[in-house]
Parts: C-alpha cells; sequence; structure tokens
C-alpha cells in the first residue's frame, strides 16, 4: 500500500467518526416530534399473527417431558427406597444410598423461602432504597464469592473452592474496568426504578409470576432431590442435575422475559403518550401486554431465552477487558476478534429485542435486528455500550442467588455433609431465578428509555428534561470519544507501515 493511500484512508476513516461525534445525539434534529404528533414509526401493531411457533412447541414439549422426569426420579425415592424399581437400570453405577426424596426436599424449600423472600424485598424497597441496594450488590459480591471460596477450601472442597475464586477475581477485575462507568449506570437505574415506581401494577406482575415459578419449583426440586438420593455415583447424579438445571434455567428466563414483554411495553406507551392519564393510552395496556405475552409473541420469547443471556454475560466480560488492553497491538488482535464475533450475535439476540416485540408483534430476529440497527444508525449504541445497568442487576442477582445457595448449603452441611456442594449449587439457581423475577422490572424499563430516546429523543425530554440532557451529553462524549480512539488506531497502522517502508 502507498503511502498517499494509507494518509487518505486514515483521513476518511477518521473524519467519518469526526462527523458522528459533532452531530447532534442519536439524530435529535432527524427525527422529533411536536408534543402530541406520533410519528409513524411508533404505529404498533393492532392485529398480531402467530411468531416463532416452532419454538414454543419445543418449549412446551419440553416442559411436559421435563415435568414426567422430574415426577419419576421424586416418586421413586418418596417414603419407600427405589419404589418404581429405577435402581436395578443402574446396577454398573450402583452405590447403595438409603437417601430418601423427603431428605433432600426441605434443604430446596429453603432456598425457595430465601430466593422469595429476597426479591419480594427488593420490589418493595424498590422506591425508597433502590440506589443503595444496588451499589451494596456491586460491592458486596467481590468479597461473598471470596467467603465462599474460603468455606469451600475449609470443607476440603478444592474444585468449587477455586471455581468461586476464580469467580471473586473476575468480578473484581470487571468491577475495576467499569468503575468510571457507574456514576451514570445508577443515573440511568435512578430513572428506571422512577418509571417502575410509578406503574404498581408492573411489580404486581412480578409477584405473580414468583407465585407461578414457585408451582414450578415445587415439582422441579421434588424430582431434583430424587435424583440427589438416587443410588447411582456422583457423577451420574451430576450430569443428571446439569440437565435439570439447563432446564430451570431456560424455564426461568422465559418466565423472565415475559415480565420484560409485559413491563417494556407498558414503559413505551407511558412514554410515548405522554403519561398513563392521558387520554390517547390505549386501554388496559397491561391485559394487553401480557396477552400477547403469552400467546401471539410466547414462542419470540421461547426463542430468545435461550441465547440471550449467555451471550450478553460474554459480551459485557469482553468489553471490560477490551477497554483496559491499552496499546499491545497482538492482545487486541485477539480480542477484538472475539469482540466482532460476539457483536454479530448480539445483532441477532439482544434483550431489546423485546421492546420491539411487546409494541410491533415482530419475530425475535427481526425484532433484534431492527433495534441493533436502529442504535447504529443513531448513535445510540455507543451509550448503551458505556452502560453498565444490565451488569449491575445481574450482579444483584447473582448475590440473591449465593445468599439462597448458602442457607441451603449450610443446612445440608449439618444433615448430609457429602451432598453440600450438589445442593448448594442447585439450591443457588433457584435463588437466581426467583430473585431475577423481581429485578427484571427495572431492566425492561431501562430497555424501554433506550428505546424510546433513539426512536424520538423527544419523549425521554418530556418526561425528564434534565436526564435527557444527561443522556445526550453523555452520547457526544463517547462519540467524541470513539473517534479519538479511532485515530488513535490509524495513526499507529500508519506510522507501522510507514517504518516497514523506509529502507534499512
Amino acid at each position: 500500500m502507498s503511502d498517499s493511500q494509507v494518509s487518505s484512508s486514515a483521513s476518511s476513516s477518521s473524519s467519518s467518526f469526526d462527523d458522528a461525534a459533532s452531530r447532534p445525539p442519536n439524530g435529535v434534529g432527524n427525527h422529533t416530534r411536536a408534543e402530541g404528533n406520533h410519528s409513524p414509526g411508533f404505529t404498533p401493531q393492532t392485529s398480531r399473527h402467530w411468531r416463532d411457533v416452532f419454538w414454543l412447541v419445543i418449549f412446551l414439549l419440553h416442559l411436559i417431558v421435563v415435568g414426567m422426569a422430574l415426577g419419576v426420579f421424586g416418586l421413586n425415592r418418596f417414603r419407600e427406597k427405589d419404589r418404581l424399581k429405577i435402581d436395578r437400570y443402574t446396577m454398573p453405577f450402583l452405590d447403595n444410598r438409603e437417601g430418601l426424596t423427603e431428605d433432600y426436599w426441605p434443604l430446596y424449600a429453603v432456598a425457595a423461602g430465601v430466593g422469595t423472600a429476597l426479591g419480594w424485598a427488593w420490589l418493595l424497597l424498590l422506591g425508597s432504597q433502590a440506589n443503595q441496594m444496588m451499589k451494596f450488590s456491586v460491592h458486596i459480591l467481590t468479597t461473598y464469592l471470596a467467603v465462599i471460596s474460603v468455606l469451600c477450601f475449609w470443607w476440603t472442597q478444592i474444585f468449587w473452592g477455586i471455581a468461586f475464586a476464580i469467580g471473586a477475581a473476575l468480578q473484581f477485575l470487571y468491577v475495576i474496568s467499569v468503575i468510571d462507568r457507574l456514576p451514570f449506570t445508577m443515573l440511568v437505574l435512578q430513572k428506571a426504578v422512577k418509571m417502575v415506581w410509578s406503574l404498581p401494577e408492573v411489580m404486581g406482575v412480578s409477584c405473580v409470576f414468583m407465585v407461578v415459578m414457585l408451582s414450578w419449583l415445587v415439582l422441579w426440586s421434588f424430582g431434583v432431590a430424587g435424583i440427589v438420593a438416587l443410588s447411582i455415583g456422583d457423577s451420574g447424579r451430576w450430569w443428571l442435575l446439569v440437565v435439570f438445571c439447563v432446564s430451570l434455567f431456560w424455564t426461568g428466563a422465559v418466565f423472565c422475559n415475559i415480565i420484560h414483554v409485559i413491563v417494556s411495553g407498558m414503559v413505551f406507551f407511558v412514554l410515548y403518550h405522554g403519561g398513563r392519564a392521558e387520554a390517547s393510552m390505549p386501554p388496559k395496556p397491561l391485559l394487553n401486554s401480557l396477552r400477547y405475552a403469552v400467546t401471539t409473541s410466547f414462542g419470540s420469547i421461547c426463542y430468545g431465552s435461550l441465547f440471550t443471556a449467555a451471550i450478553r454475560a460474554l459480551r459485557w466480560k469482553i468489553r471490560g477487558v477490551r477497554s483496559k488492553i491499552g496499546n499491545n497491538e497482538c492482545l487486541l488482535c485477539c480480542v477484538d476478534f472475539l469482540f466482532h464475533l460476539v457483536e454479530t450475535l448480539v445483532r441477532f439476540f439482544n434483550k431489546y429485542a423485546y421492546v420491539q416485540i411487546a409494541v410491533y408483534g415482530k419475530n425475535f430476529n427481526h425484532s433484534a435486528k431492527d433495534a441493533w440497527e436502529l442504535f447504529q444508525s443513531t448513535g445510540v449504541e455507543a451509550l448503551i455500550a458505556y452502560d453498565c445497568s444490565g451488569a449491575v442487576l445481574l450482579m444483584g442477582t447473582l448475590l440473591g442467588g449465593l445468599i439462597s445457595g448458602t442457607c441451603a448449603g449450610v443446612w445440608t452441611r449439618i444433615k448430609h455433609p457429602d451432598r453440600v456442594m450438589m445442593v448448594g449449587s442447585t439450591a443457588m439457581l433457584i435463588g437466581m431465578i426467583l430473585v431475577g423475577l423481581a429485578t427484571v422490572v427495572v431492566e425492561s424499563a431501562v430497555t424501554a428509555i433506550y428505546i424510546c430516546y433513539a426512536e424520538d429523543p423527544s419523549l425521554v425530554r418530556r418526561w425528564d428534561a434534565e436526564f435527557f440532557n444527561k443522556m445526550s451529553e453523555t452520547l457526544h462524549q463517547r462519540l467524541q470519544h470513539r473517534s479519538a480512539r479511532a485515530r488513535q488506531v490509524l495513526t499507529n497502522r500508519f506510522d507501522s507501515q510507514m517504518q516497514e517502508a523506509v529502507p534499512i
């Protein structure tokens, strides 16, 4: 490549970033609307079609099969050893245990009770202590993971001790890497809490789904308690527990995302119409959102729930590492490869799809793609990348799960010392899901606010002018930061190519 080509490439790329940084944030001048005039892009679908029906059928079949299997495993050891004569199929792995389902079932009841109490406490304190609760979750999680690691080593659970120690280290490094983003993140969460607190019925929805989830957990814990008591070796038990934990994770994610669709749709309509008391608000918006979420859009929710959480968690970790690499070109190249791979997945699997599903009734991939293209075309993607609200809420969810698992684990240590990690780890998942059903209402409000800001910034400005100004200011700073970083990368590449071109 000639020097002139490199120079022209650098100047053109740099100017494109400068244009993005200098234009009004997220196209404020391009698609604002007068008060009370609805832009065409906001017209929700009134007639809904069933979407992603294949995944709806798969999820329902999965529930039926898993439910039957849980019932069989639970009954096999309920009040009588090997009631259904399953042990004859496990003779090669037999370890002649005498445990019964009712020996372990109450331990899971403890985890469910603690998780429910934490979830309801989170909702009750949402209006007055939300900021303190979220700060507490961020700062205490590392310490809690480290303490559990020490306990595991003390109980000679070496593998789990190392696992929790690695988790504590990764959590500490992640918080350090995003410490400068936390003030803006807390502001976004405060405004989301303000919105949720003005809609008390959405918290009622969360409580109702907690009760529904508890009903499923009665059967799930019954079957899992039977597996823990089963007469097979530890490896066989662990494999069965992994399968049923994946099933519970998917089921819990579906329940959380049903709430996500209901709440985000409600928040969107409140911002769109200027308040819930406005005459233009559709009748019974909450009931309509609930009806769509459990009928025509249920397949899309089942589909997205399989992949979205894992991709989001991976993206947060890669972004945290990428922001602290500096000028190490080799490491930056490797991380950039992973980053662009994950960004491609995010284009088709992201939580903002649920707002599009709630409002427009699209299928999941179409909704995710449209939401991400909207953010990229308006520049709001830079603001979303800077915001860590999802990670902060996940920390609260993890902390709730760890507390639930610890309570169940301590009781298991007293009654069945050889089953501490088996019961404790599965109980932790129960606690995470129940607390997650509470925290998702705030995350739903955050996603709806960002979609509204990208679609029409005047919606957010009308709701909270001070918050709108802070969002616009932060977005402008992030676009300028990206422009400067792009210029630095291009300059470094240009300098290295110039050095290679100079003869020795």
